[in-house]
Formats: structure tokens, sequence, C-alpha cells
């Protein structure tokens, strides 16, 4: 069914693959870069900065920092999504 795929190879390269996205960060800024959020491959928050001129716009703040995080996590998910497809478009599994 697997024809000549080591499956102890390929789980080994998954695994490297997983762990190496899991390291890497991803940074998004809104507000014009008022606000800059970086998760990191797990979808953990690791940093955030805000610009101090919106210390006393409560509203505003949430809503960019909602937005920055947001686009952060999109980031990792599309690039989680798009590794995947890389590691396993190649392999005819069906033949």
């Amino acid at each position: 069914m697997f024809g000549n795929i080591d499956l102890n190879e390929m789980m080994k390269k998954l695994q490297e693959s997983m762990e190496e996205q899991n390291n890497k960060t991803y940074t998004a800024k809104s507000g014009g870069g008022l606000v800059e959020a970086t998760v990191n491959g797990q979808f953990e928050l690791v940093d955030l900065k805000i610009d101090d001129s919106l210390l006393e716009d409560k509203e505003s703040l949430q809503i960019l920092i909602m937005s920055a995080v947001n686009d952060a996590i999109k980031m990792a998910v599309d690039d989680k999504k798009a590794q995947a497809m890389n590691m396993f478009g190649g392999l005819n599994l069906g033949q």
C-alpha cells in the first residue's frame, strides 16, 4: 500500500517539522504598528508591544490588540497548513 515509503523516516521527518513549527514565531501589527503581537507555533501569545499613545484609549486598545493577536494566530495556522500540505502533498499513498 505504501510502496517504497519508509514509515519510520516519514514519522521522524514529521516530528522534526512539528518541533520546528512550534519554535517559529509569527508577528502581526495593527493600528499602523501601534500594537504588535507575536505568537509561537503553539498559538501562544509570547510578546505584545503597545504604543504609549494608546494607553488613554481603552476601547481602541482592546480592538487593536484583538486584531493583532488574531492576525498573528492566523499566520501561524496558515503556515502549519502549508507545511502539512508540502510534507504530504508529494506522497502518493493511494498507489
